[in-house]
């Protein structure tokens, strides 16, 4: 999954948020010295993108993508997975989501220079950008897939992602259906994913 659904899947726990959004800038064993929300936050997100990679609608939509996307199909599904959650937020989340979003932001610059600084970085474009609010545009997501794009080593074909999604989006749509509130149970569960 993407950053809006670790967010959301983190809770009301603003630390716990924080260490959700820090999970794909931080490598190794958490540090001791964090709050321990954050910690517990960075251990769901870690648990999450395990769960999320070994669940079987997952593993079904990645193999509905031809070469070349293959290779890049989990980038494209957790990108495109979050455009679904955006676009039907309340059905999701009792917070709507500008209000959700302004959330995320204030979590952010309460982290301030404590964030690694990958995730400075980032907070700066999602900040730019009006995200994840605007995760629920189809512009936005291929904007999206072309920066992630842009910061892979090789050469890649994610730039032209929403080619690929185009004519699967039905069974993408049904696989999230599936998937989502399963995914959701997990999330509720710690004992499932704390380390």
């Amino acid at each position: 999954m993407n950053h809006l659904a670790h967010a959301l899947l983190a809770g009301t726990d603003p630390q716990r948020v924080l260490g959700s959004l820090m999970g794909d800038f931080v490598r190794g064993a958490i540090d001791p010295a964090l709050p321990e929300p954050v910690g517990e936050g960075i251990a769901q997100h870690r648990a999450i993108d395990r769960y999320t990679d070994a669940h079987p609608q997952v593993v079904a939509a990645r193999a509905l993508f031809a070469p070349p996307f293959r290779r890049y199909a989990g980038i494209l599904i957790d990108i495109w997975f979050d455009h679904l959650l955006a676009g039907d937020f309340a059905r999701w989340s009792a917070e709507p989501l500008p209000d959700f979003n302004a959330r995320i932001h204030r979590v952010l610059a309460a982290g301030g220079t404590h964030l690694p600084e990958g995730l400075q970085r980032f907070a700066h474009y999602l900040r730019r950008n009006d995200l994840p609010l605007r995760y629920r545009e189809r512009p936005m997501i291929a904007q999206v897939l072309a920066g992630v794009g842009s910061r892979l080593r090789r050469d890649n074909p994610l730039a032209a992602g929403l080619d690929a999604i185009a004519p699967i989006e039905p069974q993408l749509q049904a696989a999230f259906e599936a998937f989502f509130p399963d995914l959701m149970t997990f999330a509720r569960q710690p004992r499932r994913w704390r380390s």
